[in-house]
């Protein structure tokens, strides 16, 4: 790097080291794309469905809708055989608009108001989630004879977005829900856990697991012997960088190995047949996914303290697109770039809005200098939560439009 900032790296097209996933049909679909536009690699999200399938034989998937609302990736998945976790009644519906019976569809929000679960009741499904004696009883009113499963409450450590508050209860306390269900009628079905969003760690697995079998030990004491155990979302992506630009680099063999031996010691634990639920979002659709987007400029300007800073500006950002950028960065390609000078640059989004940034005070990602208003950026690894959290056109930015790549879409398992 000379004296200006400005790195030479020759032959480079991507932003950071390391090699994403990026199939040869969303390359193409990015390159022939010639405005702002968010694709979806539908074939790879099926393969991506099965080989999960291989790691783990026998576990019920049920696609968490949050991840990707988008109606191709929805019936991609439908035809797979894959069922859906969803989180209020319009996305039931959207759900049961891919073919899916509503007996594979699982009301996995433990937040819902009354309406909410009747009109779920109405559209015919009979599996909700819970967390507390309130709850319990609503769905006894509005649910009659509803399948319910209790959510424990797990601490989230080593996950990016550790979900530790706002869901899930204690181990004494879903023995008391469960009990109560019961004794309302409902069927206590099963149990079900978080370990939080793109875990990192093996640890959290196993703690979730141990968690679950002592509830299960004493569930049984109180005559209640479940059928199920959902374990929930949190596997993890691949293609992200951490938020100074290096590979996160999951530990993934590892995790499925350790989730294998758990399914194996519940079983042993449960003293009946035991079933296994699970609910991926990001890791079926975040690595299939990329936008197309542009440079709006590459500027350079002092700041208080004297230092000249780089910063990209493009065309998506925090609000339309790229929301989880408070806590991740995205890899960038500058197909009009593969190689030349390169400048760190802090990289924001188009709005006038200081939080639309990687925002950490030593994230830079290294720029072609060569950039000019206008060139393509390609943003991988977006697949997840792009086109759920956007915004309907804040600051006057409207939300990216999704395409898909043509292939193989409906094959099935």
């Amino acid at each position: 790097m000379d004296d200006r900032g400005v790195e030479r790296r020759p032959g480079a097209a991507m932003s950071s080291p390391g090699t994403a996933p990026f199939s040869a049909g969303l390359h193409a679909a990015l390159a022939a794309e010639s405005e702002d536009r968010i694709i979806y690699d539908l074939a790879g999200i099926g393969e991506r469905y099965r080989s999960l399938l291989e790691e783990l034989p026998g576990v019920d998937i049920r696609f968490a809708m949050k991840a990707c609302p988008v109606d191709e990736v929805l019936t991609q998945l439908a035809a797979q055989g894959a069922g859906f976790d969803a989180a209020s009644p319009n996305e039931i519906a959207q759900a049961i608009r891919t073919g899916v019976p509503p007996g594979r569809i699982h009301y996995g929000n433990t937040v819902k108001s009354d309406r909410n679960i009747a009109e779920a009741y109405r559209l015919d499904v009979r599996d909700f989630a819970t967390d507390s004696l309130e709850d319990v009883t609503a769905i006894a009113t509005h649910a009659p004879g509803a399948r319910v499963f209790c959510r424990l409450a797990t601490s989230g450590e080593g996950a990016l977005w550790g979900l530790s508050r706002k869901f899930g209860c204690s181990a004494a306390d879903a023995v008391l829900v469960l009990e109560a269900a019961r004794a309302a009628g409902l069927s206590p079905a099963g149990l079900s856990v978080h370990v939080g969003s793109q875990q990192m760690t093996t640890d959290a697995w196993q703690e979730a697991f141990e968690r679950i079998g002592d509830v299960l030990v004493d569930l049984r004491a109180s005559g209640i012997l479940l059928d199920h155990v959902n374990l929930g979302g949190g596997l993890p992506a691949l293609g992200y960088l951490d938020r100074w630009g290096n590979p996160l680099d999951p530990p993934l063999d590892k995790m499925f190995v350790v989730i294998r031996e758990g399914l194996q010691r519940l079983r042993e634990i449960s003293g009946s047949a035991l079933d296994f639920v699970m609910e991926p979002g990001r890791y079926l659709v975040a690595d299939q996914g990329a936008i197309k987007a542009h440079v709006l400029r590459l500027s350079s300007r002092r700041q208080l303290d004297g230092e000249r800073e780089y910063w990209l500006y493009l065309s998506c950002g925090k609000f339309n697109g790229l929301y989880e950028m408070d806590e991740l960065q995205y890899r960038l390609v500058f197909p009009s770039h593969p190689d030349g000078e390169y400048v760190p640059a802090a990289v924001a989004g188009p709005s006038c809005d200081s939080d639309d940034a990687f925002a950490q005070e030593h994230s830079r990602v290294p720029v072609p200098r060569a950039v000019a208003s206008g060139d393509p950026v390609w943003i991988l690894s977006s697949g997840a939560y792009a086109t759920s959290y956007m915004t309907q056109g804040f600051n006057g930015f409207d939300p990216l439009p999704c395409g898909w790549t043509a292939g193989e879409v409906n094959r099935p398992v």
